[in-house]
């Protein structure tokens, strides 16, 4: 791993090195973007398919320079204003072209794309991103993890390779099923319970996604319960104005093949979609699955000034998925990687999903919208036991792995662990946004309410047998929440150098667990609980010109415990304190040149963080313990340069680069199980981590594109990702077996971090390259695409969660047809 020490150093030389200018053999485009007869300020116009774009200024004008070609399409978008596309002929319209936009209000206060960051983001006090439908199309992604991992200040990490259940940490938050990020479909949320238990067993499919906004600043109160680490919402596909629809059909070896199609029209005032998707594979590594995905969304305009939408999704699943993964020794044998350990275990999810969103606009410069929500999730997962330990009882088959070291095979028993689940959440939220004037001051407030009702019914069944599908009740129970929310944030735009930002949530949550049968045994225990906050927020923005701006921001960062964990077995109440933090942030956005560049600085403060011992986190199933203190600090930095202008007519290309240092420390006294006694007279000896690292969390992760495509349809992409060494556990355990050898030396001491099970030791740094190439046929619709995963072959650990290595995917090849009518 050495090769990667240089590789920081070497990238950004490689990035700097780009060229940026201006030549010749170009087309200026000259036009106005308007709405009501009235210019739309800080708009961007880009031209569709290149890294071509500007922002308009205070009366909407634009100055575009556009490649010369005998037609080209025009993209808009704007805050608060749906994205359209245009064609641009320079014979129809002259020198001066005026492209009118219809008003909508986005989720997140911002758009991302090929025009001025400082126009785009100019009222948005924290750093954000956009990861619009031009990416998507050339990253030819997976899953939404190879996306997300392009964005500064995120950490992926890979459970099955395919991101059907997706482990997002952000500026160095823990990454166990994105439980510390806010995860949204269109504006709803889609975690199993967004209070009682928030992890991403479902993950929205990004094949069906028209983009994918990311904030983690100071807007994020505006949004919850989860307001620590930052919000992702995955945005799907309006109804198109006219008929269109898509056929995609690819497939790739591993077994691998996914089909989907997509059809929508609007007949006057009338909107639909409809998308379906199945996608499988065999040997995904040692994961098969296979999924259908259907989703449709009506549209309906009732009046100028109000519109109704309602979308409907049905998502089953069915996998192979496990917990076990390779011991130390399995993995150092370079023969294991693929080995089905458990090749009964089995995962099914079925989600029901259906929202209606209504969006009223009364009066010029006031929009109300109103969402109702309510989804249903089941998760079934049959799993077999299995025990390090070769004298344990009930075991079946033959060992797995090297019976001659600590914990180095793995021993199958003939029993299973059903765990049964299934979610029932409900929500209704009204939402107002009121644009107005006090003197030479403009304001905009936003205000909302939520109420969300979430019920879980859990059981666990031991099988007595892997042949039997059934087996005993152990345990039954049922867990309830009521949430109330309620928000408001102001912004004052002073001027347009200088606006502020202010906001305040307040979350109320009453939840309880209701135990019917606990240890086989049937029983009645019922106990309820209740958590407040207040959660406020401020920011500043200044522009210096409109190629320079800084933002600082500070929020109060909460999420609640986990129902289950903040009862006990008993009903008590375990007083398990929310996860609260103090997040600052400070940072500019500049062009310079065709270069666009976003800094920032980061801290987040934690007063406690909850730290997970969960099954799925590699703990022993136990829930989530108070954690104390621990502090996030780092830099962000991502850039985007096109330099188009350097190469022959009807090519464009651009790089990018996104980068994030972070330092993520125990910062108050916690003391660790170190050393178990195995003598009467000892005590179990306990290490102070503070100062250690958190687990799962590099200190370096990087990205770097470079995209190349020709007005005739053709592209290229070639991008690289980084991820710096990580610690897996509070101890920050480096090699396991020089604890191994320690612990042969002394038989005083059973050492915790003497085995050899492959969950705790540092993960190496690694680099994945991709390539990706695609042609579309722009007078009959046909495109083809072809895709390489792990260009390079490299073979690395990408986690030892939840329960031993799992092996990053070797290198992975696909190719694709599509057709659009």
């Amino acid at each position: 791993m050495k090769r990667f020490k240089k590789l920081p150093v070497i990238l950004l030389m490689l990035i700097l090195l780009f060229p940026f200018g201006v030549s010749a053999g170009q087309l200026l485009i000259k036009g106005q973007v308007i709405n009501d007869n009235k210019g739309v300020p800080f708009a961007a116009v880009y031209v569709a398919g290149t890294g071509k774009g500007v922002s308009t200024d205070k009366d909407g004008n634009f100055n575009l320079v556009a490649p010369a070609a005998e037609s080209l399409r025009l993209g808009v978008k704007g805050l608060g204003y749906k994205t359209i596309y245009q064609d641009f002929d320079a014979e129809k319209y002259g020198d001066f072209i005026v492209i009118e936009i219809e008003q909508d209000y986005l989720l997140l206060d911002q758009v991302l794309v090929s025009g001025s960051r400082i126009g785009l983001l100019r009222y948005l006090p924290g750093s954000a991103s956009v990861i619009d439908a031009a990416e998507l199309r050339t990253t030819l992604p997976l899953s939404g993890n190879e996306v997300l991992r392009n964005v500064p200040g995120i950490h992926v990490v890979e459970e099955e390779g395919a991101g059907l259940r997706a482990n997002i940490g952000i500026r160095g938050l823990d990454p166990d099923k994105s439980r510390n990020v806010l995860i949204l479909e269109d504006g709803i949320p889609v975690a199993l319970a967004p209070y009682g238990e928030p992890e991403m067993y479902f993950t929205p499919s990004i094949d069906r996604m028209s983009g994918v906004e990311i904030l983690k600043g100071n807007g994020t109160i505006l949004f919850g319960p989860q307001t620590i680490g930052g919000v992702i919402n995955f945005l799907t596909t309006d109804p198109p104005k006219q008929g269109e629809g898509r056929m995609d059909i690819r497939a790739g070896d591993k077994g691998f093949f996914n089909t989907q199609f997509s059809y929508g029209n609007t007949i006057e005032n009338f909107g639909f979609t409809v998308d379906f998707q199945r996608k499988q594979a065999e040997n995904f590594g040692p994961t098969a699955f296979r999924f259908h995905d259907f989703n449709t969304k009506l549209q309906s305009r009732l009046s100028p000034v109000s519109i109704v939408s309602f979308k409907v999704g049905i998502y089953d699943e069915s996998s192979n998925s496990t917990y076990v993964g390779l011991t130390q020794p399995m993995f150092s044998s370079g023969e294991m990687d693929d080995l089905r350990i458990a090749p009964d275990d089995d995962l099914h999810i079925r989600r029901y999903a259906a929202s209606a969103i209504h969006k009223y606009n009364p009066v010029d410069r006031l929009q109300l919208n109103t969402t109702v929500f309510a989804y249903s999730t089941v998760r079934n997962w049959n799993r077999q036991d299995f025990t390090y330990n070769a004298n344990a009882s009930n075991i079946t088959g033959d060992p797995l792995g090297f019976e001659g070291e600590r914990d180095g095979a793995i021993y199958l028993r003939n029993s299973t662990g059903q765990r049964n689940r299934q979610f029932e959440v409900f929500g209704a939220e009204p939402r107002m946004s009121v644009h107005y004037d006090i003197g030479n001051l403009t304001m905009k407030t936003d205000a909302g309410v939520r109420y969300l009702y979430e019920k879980a019914f859990e059981q666990r069944v031991v099988g007595t047998s892997v042949a039997y599908q059934s087996g005993n009740l152990r345990e039954d129970e049922v867990r309830t929440g009521h949430a109330v929310s309620a928000f408001v944030q102001n912004n004052l735009l002073v001027n347009e150098k200088l606006s502020f930002t202010a906001g305040l949530r307040n979350e109320n949550l009453w939840y309880g667990r209701e135990i019917m049968r606990l240890n086989y045994t049937d029983t009645l225990i019922h106990a309820n609980s209740e958590v407040y906050a207040l959660i406020p927020g401020a920011g500043v923005n200044y522009n210096f010109t409109n190629n320079l701006g800084l933002f600082a921001g500070i929020h109060r960062g909460f999420a609640p415990p986990r129902t289950k964990d903040a009862i006990s077995n008993d009903g008590a109440d375990l007083q398990l304190d929310a996860e609260k933090s103090w997040n600052t942030e400070i940072g500019a956005r500049l062009n310079f040149g065709k270069m666009e560049w976003e800094y920032a600085l980061f801290m987040m403060n934690f007063s406690n963080q909850v730290i997970p011992v969960s099954e799925s986190s590699g703990g022993m199933g136990t829930g989530y313990v108070n954690g104390g203190e621990t502090l996030h600090r780092g830099m962000e930095l991502s850039m985007l340069l096109p330099f188009d202008e350097y190469l022959p007519q009807n090519w464009g290309a651009q790089v990018s680069f996104a980068g994030t240092w972070v330092n993520s420390v125990f910062s108050s006294d916690r003391y660790v199980l170190s050393k178990v006694a195995q003598q009467e007279g000892l005590d179990n000896v306990y290490v102070n981590v503070n100062g250690n690292h958190t687990p799962y969390a590099p200190e370096l992760t990087m990205a770097a594109a470079f995209i190349l495509e020709n007005a005739a349809g053709w592209g290229v992409r070639l991008s690289a990702n980084y991820t710096g060494s990580q610690y897996t556990d509070a101890l920050n355990t480096n090699d396991v077996y020089q604890w191994i050898q320690i612990n042969q030396a002394d038989n005083s001491y059973n050492y915790v971090q003497a085995t050899a099970n492959g969950r705790i030791g540092k993960l190496d740094p690694y680099m994945i390259a991709n390539l990706s190439a695609w042609y579309k046929h722009s007078g009959t619709g046909l495109g083809f695409n072809v895709s390489v995963k792990n260009l390079l072959n490299e073979r690395y650990i990408v986690t030892r969660r939840p329960q031993g290595i799992r092996v990053g995917m070797p290198r992975f090849v696909s190719a694709g047809v599509s057709y659009g009518f």
